[in-house]
């Protein structure tokens, strides 16, 4: 009789070890639906900072293209400065000679033509002065 209580049937058996198989099989796959959740979180997260990284990136190269934009504005504004300039220099240059050869009346002409070059050079900046002064 001992024998008989003990002694497991092999239905109850086979049932005791698939039931055993099932929760392994359900403890793993628990653990992969956690290690796969784990994974989506580091993933997120460095999707997140790349995102970050990308503005950062869009925002220097805006700053870098303003900045572009400025110095070939100057770039623009020195080499007018530096054509006015030579002209200035160019009309001086002919009024010496006029003087140096006594012709007083290129050396009117020149010397009216210097005088208004500049009015109207000075006209300019006072404009662009009082435009940049409104834009502030």
């Amino acid at each position: 009789m001992r024998n008989s209580m003990h002694t497991e049937s092999p239905y109850l058996r086979a049932t005791r070890r698939k039931s055993l198989k099932r929760k392994k099989s359900e403890r793993q796959v628990s653990r992969s639906i956690e290690r796969i959740r784990d994974e989506m979180v580091e993933i997120r997260e460095g999707q997140k900072r790349i995102r970050k990284g990308q503005m950062e990136v869009r925002e220097k190269f805006q700053e870098i293209n303003k900045e572009a934009a400025k110095l070939q504005e100057e770039t623009n504004l020195i080499t007018k400065q530096s054509a006015a300039n030579q002209i200035k220099i160019d009309l001086m240059f002919q009024i010496l000679r006029a003087r140096a050869e006594n012709d007083a009346a290129k050396d009117a002409t020149l010397t009216q033509t210097l005088r208004e070059l500049m009015t109207k050079q000075n006209m300019g900046k006072t404009m662009a002065c009082e435009e940049k002064h409104d834009q502030d």
